[in-house]
């Protein structure tokens, strides 16, 4: 099979960040619970919104998002049985392309600088299986579409829906 995988809040904790980076600066206390339903920056004071919506162009935000949990083992394993890509929106954001880049050597060395797809629009991919967490991407793809949960996401319905990588194993491997 031929499968993409979507990079943030599917292999990278963006969310999680977010949060992480709110908390600090505003002394808040979101949690994904709080959260659940909602991108981050709907959940914090009109004041604050802003400055959470510019999280994603400082320098290091995406050099420093932490694997989601099992991702990379899982994902070792399907590229060992099958054609795996990331497919990730990289241009939106400045510094992203470059961080994306190097977090991918980082932490998935075992796919190649060959099979990383950093673009906007995914509709233009053919294959088999795209996993993101974005209804928007999936939406449009010709092939099947797994939705990976994401706190944002979870009223999301009309996809197939995978809640973890040990949940993506089970149906790809």
């Amino acid at each position: 099979m031929v499968i993409f995988v979507d990079m943030d809040e599917v292999i990278a904790d963006t969310y999680g960040a977010h949060i992480e980076i709110y908390n600090s600066e505003f002394e808040g206390q979101l949690t994904a619970e709080i959260c659940s339903g909602n991108e981050v920056w709907r959940m914090v004071p009109e004041s604050h919104q802003e400055s959470v919506r510019k999280h994603a162009t400082r320098r290091g935000f995406f050099r420093d998002l932490k694997p989601i949990a099992d991702s990379i083992s899982v994902l070792r394993r399907l590229s060992e049985a099958h054609e795996v890509y990331i497919a990730s929106a990289a241009m939106q954001f400045p510094n992203s392309l470059e961080e994306k880049s190097d977090w991918l050597d980082e932490h998935l060395p075992f796919i190649p600088w060959q099979n990383r797809i950093l673009c906007g629009h995914k509709h233009i991919l053919k294959g088999d299986v795209l996993i993101d967490d974005r209804s928007y991407n999936l939406e449009r793809f010709d092939g099947r579409s797994l939705q990976f949960t994401s706190p944002h996401n979870i009223n999301t319905k009309g996809f197939e829906r995978v809640n973890s990588w040990k949940e993506v194993a089970k149906k790809l491997l």
